[in-house]
């Protein structure tokens, strides 16, 4: 059973009870999980061990966003129950053979409000957009439907744990052995072709580091002496530089996590590889955990040093900010890489009717004793 994380003792009662109100307005709930969120983010930032037990809940929920995870980690804890492992909404459940146990509170996350328009080009050569079904101005030509992100709301969710029915098969992941490690490997060297980038294996050392990516020659460097689990761990965190810290990453150099602040940089190149890996089973929290003290004040504080008294510059960001980006970004980018890896488990939403579960270590099943026939479920959560 995992330990139940940390969090803020602040909003544990006022939250929960919050949230539960009936007929509370949405932007209200949305205002009480953004608060929340701040909470549990201002305890990421004063501690290394609170940052690692969010990234061991990304890891486990994946498919969700940072945010999102933060929150379902702190309700779940809050009220003294496991961390949660498969989540979906009452329809959902109920569409797929379990329904909610009677007594239980709903968990709630952060979901898009979103409208479909359709794109149109004017002859004037102007673009609009105008709700789908709406008449088109004369002469506009149609560029095709989108979904636009409108607004924020409250969505309720329940864990497979809050749930009775049909059992699940939630497999878990067992670590790196001989046979998943070339597997592990190749994955995430495909990651990197994808994006345009050679993987060498090399006894050559740039500095006094195990890997190194070159931006300008498109090219990753790991270390030939380091072994499976080392290696996969490097590549990994490359990876993360790949994904994240490229000349054209404008929003790392607004945060302070771009090259200009290789403290910051490296600590999300580090979480995306002990995300990455918790995921496959394999643990290197004390390696990556002393990455993770102190970034926040040294990025702001560099951000005052040049800021002087220049009133165009944007104000420092906040250590809370910071932290709100970093896990945002390291989220994302180890949701792209583990949907190529393809590690055991669910990522946190129920998988697709047709997948058939990988199984590579101990299964736990949800709603029975015994081990029984899995119940494959697609569920369309936040």
């Amino acid at each position: 059973m995992a330990a139940v994380p940390e969090v803020p003792s602040s909003t544990s009662p006022d939250l929960n009870s919050a949230l539960e109100t009936r007929r509370l307005p949405p932007e209200e709930r949305v205002a009480l999980l953004m608060d929340g969120l701040h909470s549990i983010l201002e305890e990421a930032v004063e501690s290394p061990s609170h940052w690692q037990v969010l990234l061991d809940a990304s890891a486990n929920l994946w498919r969700y966003s940072g945010g999102n995870v933060a929150l379902l980690m702190m309700q779940m804890a809050q009220r003294g129950t496991e961390e949660p492992t498969l989540v979906a909404g009452y329809k959902e459940w109920e569409r797929h053979g379990r329904t909610v146990l009677r007594g239980e509170h709903a968990l709630w996350v952060i979901a898009p409000r979103t409208a479909r328009v359709q794109q149109l080009l004017l002859p004037d050569g102007t673009r609009q957009r105008v709700p789908v079904g709406d008449k088109p101005p004369l002469g506009a030509i149609d560029e095709g439907k989108k979904t636009l992100i409108t607004g924020w709301r409250g969505q309720a969710v329940f864990d497979v744990s809050q749930t009775e029915g049909a059992p699940l098969l939630v497999p878990r992941p067992g670590g790196l052995s001989s046979a998943t490690a070339p597997q592990l490997w190749e994955s995430l060297a495909a990651v990197a072709r994808a994006h345009g980038f050679s993987v060498h294996v090399t006894d050559a050392q740039y500095g006094l580091t195990s890997g190194f990516t070159d931006f300008a020659q498109r090219k990753v460097q790991v270390g030939g002496w380091l072994n499976a689990e080392e290696g996969s761990a490097v590549l990994a965190h490359e990876l993360g530089h790949v994904l994240l810290h490229g000349p054209d990453d404008k929003v790392g150099k607004l945060y302070g996590s771009s090259v200009n602040h290789r403290g910051l940089a490296e600590v999300e190149a580090e979480s995306v590889a002990y995300t990455v890996l918790k995921a496959h089973g394999i643990d290197r929290g004390p390696q990556s955990a002393s990455y993770l003290s102190g970034w926040a004040d040294a990025v702001i504080e560099a951000e005052q040093s040049v800021a002087g008294d220049a009133s165009s510059r944007k104000p420092p960001a906040s250590r809370v900010d910071i932290a709100k980006s970093v896990l945002g970004r390291v989220t994302a980018a180890s949701k792209e890489i583990l949907e190529v890896t393809d590690p055991p488990g669910s990522g946190g939403k129920v998988p697709a009717v047709e997948a058939v579960p990988r199984v590579e270590g101990q299964d736990s099943y949800a709603g029975m004793n015994q081990p029984g026939p899995s119940r494959g479920l697609e569920i369309a959560g936040p």
